[in-house]
């Protein structure tokens, strides 16, 4: 996953576990606008979410944010 999209979800994961704590959960859709603006993104994001790790639609914001770091 590039670098970019790495830093933006842990920027959001952050953001998600202060204002929540850290039991909160977020779909991988979380990290993109409502727009179609970056389908590349989203599905680069999906492919990891989805068929490498094959994580449940929501996730822990501490479990996505553990393994984004350990990438």
């Amino acid at each position: 996953m590039r670098k970019l999209l790495r830093d933006k979800i842990i920027e959001v994961c952050n953001k998600k576990i202060e204002a929540k704590g850290t039991n909160v959960g977020l779909s991988f859709y979380a990290f993109f606008s409502n727009k179609n603006d970056n389908p590349e993104g989203l599905m680069e994001v999906a492919q990891w979410w989805i068929m490498t790790h094959k994580l449940d639609h929501f996730e822990k914001a501490v479990k996505i944010k553990k393994l984004v770091a350990n990438l």
